[in-house]
């Protein structure tokens, strides 16, 4: 897996800036309440030395001696200002801070949402769907909770050390040289922990992005998993990669672990050598008692924070792991748009033309090679051929989702690659074999090919594409919710429902891909009635393995290895005997018995 880079890592500031003056204003907060966390012992310490000095002029049989409580009611006096203004701040702080990075956040998911939308086709290929919604949601939920719980931590702890290191100079430097010598023995344990375990922390994170991916997959085809009776592989599947995950796991959480034992051994020797030499000097009479007490404490102020930045290791290496993931997919190269030399206008004629059209998925295999057509607006091209013929290829290129390796597409003369994606892509009305509805209401769906249609033009799409009468059997009506894996209305109706919405945008251009290969006799009859009238004045490429569906197409095309081997019309290929006729006498064959 790819290695943490800072300049990464730092590109989190490019989202936190926009609330700059909140995030400055916590930093602020953030070392106030440091210094008066500082302050702490020295306070307590004029109290323990009053104490101390009372008692022994006590134990003395000093005239009028006694417990200075004047004196002891102002420095507590002193102390409780310091404590509540320590909470103040520390309570503000952690406010400022959140809020600055759950809008931080808040723009950082929108922007990977934004990015989604203008990745090419060939990204989600390439890529598993639950690896990407790994990274908008864990990735960046592991970030979100780095900034709010280790950020100020971090700083107040660095802070912490600094200011307590120069109380500790104030009050006996000798003792304060001792501490400073300790602290890099503590520094270098950590970095070399940290070093031995950020491998593991990025492969946690891969193979957390690689389960997620492979649950979302087996949920999605359970029925077919158990329909072959493959649960044992899929768990088999499964296991290795919770195994590769649980290893990682276990070795970036045992590593980083290491960290505060190792730590607090250097504490535990320095509390011993501070207090040793704080009592020497103190009865030597080179320092109070209360003083002695204030460098015991400031030894905590320096390794605690020490120890919570070692605590936090694992959260920090965690979060850095994810900001590349998310950064990484952010960097991802976006649709080319190319020069935008015309725009195509209101009303296009809906003539394509391929002009010697070459494409490889791989450089090495080519795939389509010299492709020539050219369809006349309101005709209807069908195209035939074996698996991987490449007839699903030349609609992602007429679409744009890929781009030609040479050649030209065309409508009504304009280049393809000389227009906008989008002004490319709002002439076509696609109707998939997968046919993908999302969860709103049955309106909603059909609306979803022109988002300000009237509930009026929604009624007038559903009826044309024949399924009116089947919405108005539903208990809801236009307002059933279909829910997220449109498993309560069946593989036919949700073909009608995109016929529908496929008709309600009014595309000059119509795209059937497999439109009719999963549903029964009577279902491909109604169909294919809906897909006759939404195909009237339109320019439209059928692609179909069912060859009774498309003898009525103005021209077919029959591909083979990316090239068109024949072509005409139904009549005309079943004269020539040539593949066509294989292919159509060998289906019905095939269905006769």
């Amino acid at each position: 897996m790819k290695k943490v880079d800072k300049k990464t890592l730092l590109r989190v500031w490019d989202y936190l800036k926009f609330y700059k003056m909140k995030f400055f204003g916590s930093i602020l907060l953030t070392i106030a309440m440091t210094i008066l966390n500082v302050l702490e012992p020295f306070v307590i310490g004029f109290a323990i030395t009053e104490i101390g000095r009372n008692v022994s002029d006590m134990l003395k049989g000093v005239e009028g001696a006694g417990i200075n409580y004047d004196y002891l009611a102002k420095v507590l006096l002193i102390y409780f200002i310091r404590a509540l203004l320590y909470q103040a701040t520390n309570l503000y702080s952690q406010l400022f801070m959140t809020d600055v990075v759950q809008e931080a956040m808040h723009d950082l998911r929108k922007d990977l949402s934004d990015k989604l939308n203008r990745l090419p086709i060939a990204y989600f290929d390439r890529n598993q769907f639950g690896d990407i919604l790994s990274k908008v949601t864990n990735d960046v939920d592991s970030i979100a909770n780095a900034l709010q719980q280790s950020l100020l931590q971090v700083l107040n702890a660095v802070l912490g050390i600094t200011f307590a290191l120069i109380m500790m100079f104030t009050i006996s430097w000798k003792l304060a040289v001792a501490m400073v010598v300790l602290i890099p023995v503590a520094s270098v344990l950590s970095q070399k922990i940290t070093q031995l375990s950020q491998p593991y922390f990025r492969g946690q994170a891969k193979y957390l992005g690689q389960l997620n991916g492979f649950v979302q997959e087996s949920l999605t085809g359970f029925s077919i998993i158990k329909l072959y009776g493959k649960e044992e592989d899929v768990y088999a599947d499964f296991h290795s990669i919770n195994d590769s995950l649980k290893k990682n796991g276990f070795k970036a959480a045992f590593i980083s672990g290491l960290l505060s034992p190792a730590v607090a051994l250097v504490t535990n020797a320095s509390y011993i050598l501070i207090a040793v030499l704080g009592i020497l000097q103190a009865i030597a009479g080179a320092m109070t008692i209360g003083n002695v007490q204030a460098m015991v404490q400031y030894v905590w102020q320096v390794n605690q924070p020490i120890s919570t930045i070692t605590q936090l290791s694992a959260i920090i290496q965690s979060a850095a792991s994810s900001i590349q993931r998310v950064f990484d997919l952010l960097d991802e190269e976006e649709e080319m748009q190319g020069a935008v030399k015309a725009s195509l206008p209101k009303e296009i004629r809906g003539d394509v033309t391929f002009e010697n059209v070459s494409f490889s998925y791989d450089k090495e295999n080519p795939l389509i090679k010299n492709f020539n057509i050219n369809v006349k607006s309101g005709e209807t091209v069908a195209i035939v051929g074996p698996t991987g013929a490449g007839k699903t290829t030349m609609i992602n290129l007429l679409m744009r989702f890929y781009e030609v390796d040479s050649g030209a597409i065309k409508i009504d003369g304009h280049d393809t690659k000389e227009l906008t994606r989008a002004d490319l892509r709002s002439q076509f009305g696609m109707v998939l074999q997968d046919a993908w509805l999302y969860k709103d209401t049955i309106t909603g769906n059909i609306r979803f090919g022109k988002l300000d249609a009237t509930f009026e033009e929604v009624v007038d799409a559903a009826t044309t594409a024949n399924v009116h009468h089947f919405i108005q059997t539903l208990g809801a009506g236009y307002d059933t919710v279909i829910n997220q894996e449109a498993s309560n209305i069946s593989l036919g109706q949700k073909q009608l429902l995109t016929i529908a919405r496929a008709f309600i945008a009014d595309p000059k251009i119509l795209i059937l891909d497999e439109a009719t290969s999963s549903v029964d006799t009577r279902l491909e009859a109604l169909i294919q009635k809906a897909m006759k009238r939404i195909m009237q004045g339109r320019t439209s490429f059928v692609i179909a393995h069912r060859l009774s569906t498309i003898r009525d197409a103005d021209l077919i095309l029959v591909m083979d290895q990316g090239e068109i081997i024949e072509h005409g019309k139904h009549a005309e290929l079943l004269e020539r005997k040539g593949f066509y006729y294989d292919l159509y006498t060998s289906q019905f064959k095939n269905e006769s018995e």
